[in-house]
């Protein structure tokens, strides 16, 4: 699902921003999305998670960087659509922010918690 949405977000983007001269194929919003979400999922205070996070943040990091530079300095960087580039990871970082503010669900409508408390008042 992230996929989709990360990909079709990042194409809508494109269509409202480049002249109605362009064409733009691909999966790089898409993918850019993928990289942000999987970044931003790994946070957590765990040594290892950290290594992992800045592994990986600094590829993603570096390479939204990439593009956001080379859209703001060219224009339009040879053929390269570094608007689904930025966009993807932007809605990919939206994504993760709206999912982790969805709260989790309570004991009541977990089956085996309400075993449990049955158990507990017997």
């Amino acid at each position: 699902m992230s996929y989709i949405l990360t990909g079709a977000g990042a194409n809508l983007i494109s269509w409202l921003v480049l002249p109605t001269s362009s064409v733009s194929l691909g999966a790089s919003g898409a993918v850019f999305g993928l990289f942000t979400i999987s970044v931003l999922v790994k946070m957590s205070w765990d040594w290892r998670k950290i290594l992992e996070v800045l592994i990986l943040g600094q590829f993603v990091v570096d390479k939204v960087m990439e593009a956001a530079r080379a859209t703001t300095i060219t224009g339009a960087a040879l053929q390269v659509n570094n608007i689904a580039h930025v966009s993807g990871a932007l809605i990919g970082a939206a994504l993760v922010f709206v999912i982790n503010r969805i709260p989790l669900s309570s004991n009541d409508d977990n089956p085996k918690a309400s075993k449990d408390n049955k158990d507990k008042r017997s």
